[in-house]
């Protein structure tokens, strides 16, 4: 089930208690109402583990930052155009 727009998923630790929220960065599309993509920071996740994005059907992908730069870097380079017109 797609998350509504703007939801900031909230985060829960091994032993079952909420922790803060993630901190949102950027929203992809946000021309809808049916839980677009997004990026957010975890200031409490462990550093291999920072970078939250999330799709609109809940699943989500955790990076470091160091993760997340090289594929910036490749985005930028034009490399994964290809993906977009896939």
């Amino acid at each position: 089930m797609p998350r509504s727009a703007g939801a900031v998923p909230r985060e829960v630790s091994p032993g079952g208690k909420a922790r803060s929220p993630l901190a949102p960065i950027a929203t992809f599309c946000g021309n809808c109402d049916c839980g677009c993509p997004q990026l957010f920071v975890d200031p409490a996740a462990p550093a291999e583990r920072r970078v939250v994005i999330t799709d609109d059907f809940g699943q989500r992908v955790q990076m470091s930052a160091d993760q997340f730069a090289s594929l910036v870097a490749e985005a930028k380079t034009g490399t994964l155009d290809s993906v977009a017109t896939a």
